[in-house]
């Protein structure tokens, strides 16, 4: 008796890939993007580096489905994210709204806190559509402060923090849902050496400790040294 057998899909190693992206902006006189590939594996430490204008803030908020491709593809666990474009390989597109809420978390340089609220309802805000019971939202956004050093911090305003506490706060924000992805633009920019120091260390032990997947985006080579891996962009381009 023959038996048939059923081919299995290949499944990529990569928890996102970008294929051969382009980004261009007013018509497609400015490139932003200019083919770039890249695969990012889970639980890895990348740092992007270049110039300003380098593009590397740009594979970044694609990375983050902040925004699409002109052409070519982002992927989050083999599924593309929201209108990406290209030949695809037969998956859904993923909701972008779902994908930032649920599988990626953001660190900015210049922290964007809510000045009307507190540290401890700050980090609460992505848990808002969650759905989340508010004893709940509190308790976990309490139990991330208090991991990042700022228990006698909580019900303090943006105003009243220094800016190291501020990007604490910011980072206990980006993982208050649990991200699988970790994307951080200049997070130690508006940082002095000790604060961005401790930045980094926070971000490191953040990474080690709950798998998560770290992309940071920094101008500086000393900080892109503490990564696992480094890629330089260069005009568009992935340049090593």
């Amino acid at each position: 008796m023959s038996s048939a057998t059923t081919a299995t899909p290949e499944v990529s190693k990569w928890i996102l890939e970008v294929r051969d992206v382009k980004k261009s902006y007013e018509n497609g006189t400015i490139e932003a993007l200019r083919g770039v590939s890249l695969g990012i594996a889970q639980g890895d430490f990348l740092a992007i580096t270049g110039a300003s204008g380098s593009g590397k803030s740009t594979l970044l908020h694609l990375l983050g489905g902040l925004d699409t491709p002109t052409e070519g593809m982002v992927l989050f666990r083999d599924q593309p994210l929201g209108k990406s474009g290209g030949s695809g390989n037969g998956a859904a597109c993923l909701d972008l709204d779902t994908y930032r809420a649920t599988s990626a978390g953001f660190i900015f340089q210049s922290f964007h806190l809510l000045p009307a609220l507190n540290a401890l309802e700050n980090v609460q805000v992505p848990m808002l559509g969650t759905g989340s019971h508010p004893r709940n939202r509190e308790e976990r956004a309490r139990a991330l402060l208090t991991e990042l050093g700022l228990e006698p911090r909580l019900h303090q305003y943006p105003n009243q923090l220094s800016a190291g506490e501020r990007q604490r706060v910011a980072i206990a924000r980006s993982l208050v849902n649990e991200p699988q992805v970790l994307l951080a633009d200049e997070p130690t920019g508006n940082l002095d050496s000790v604060n961005s120091a401790k930045i980094l260390e926070i971000l490191a032990q953040v990474q080690q400790r709950h798998g998560t997947t770290l992309v940071m985006v920094t101008h500086d080579l000393t900080i892109a040294a503490t990564a696992h891996r480094h890629v330089a962009m260069r005009d568009g381009r992935i340049c090593n």
